[in-house]
């Protein structure tokens, strides 16, 4: 019996470095995200220069209903229908003081879209000083 002489292998078998790197791939795109920390820079408020007038209060109930309160005039109250009414009330008792701040202030269950509603109908009566209400923790 003759043997025949064996020949080197020339050729290399890939196919476990191409498993290797996929799994090295799938852990360097699930920790990737983790890594990263999300910063936000939020504005600060300062001093105002300006006297703190009573703010004109838009508050909007957990039903939708839009009531503008007064302090300024002892509490004074009122119950409106829509935006369209709000803006009426509103530019009513700012005829003698156009500068005063108006502020909305929402139930926690209202729909934010009642919010801007309210906020983009005043913004379009060229109300100059709008914000939102918030509580603080």
């Amino acid at each position: 019996m003759a043997r025949r002489p064996r020949r080197s292998m020339s050729q290399i078998n890939v196919v476990p470095y191409i498993d290797v790197m996929l799994v090295l791939l799938v852990i360097f795109m699930v920790a990737t995200p983790m890594m990263q920390q999300g910063v936000v820079n939020l504005p600060t408020m300062g001093k105002s220069d300006q006297i703190n007038a009573s703010p004109l209060r838009v508050e909007i109930a957990a039903d939708g209903l839009l009531k503008l309160v007064d302090e300024k005039n002892k509490g004074d109250t009122r119950t409106l229908a829509d935006a369209n009414a709000l803006v009426v009330a509103v530019q009513e008792k700012l005829a003698a003081e156009p500068e005063r701040p108006v502020v909305i202030g929402a139930d926690k269950s209202v729909r934010y879209e009642l919010v801007m509603n309210a906020m983009d109908a005043l913004k379009k009566a060229n109300v100059a000083r709008v914000g939102l209400q918030v509580q603080a923790k």
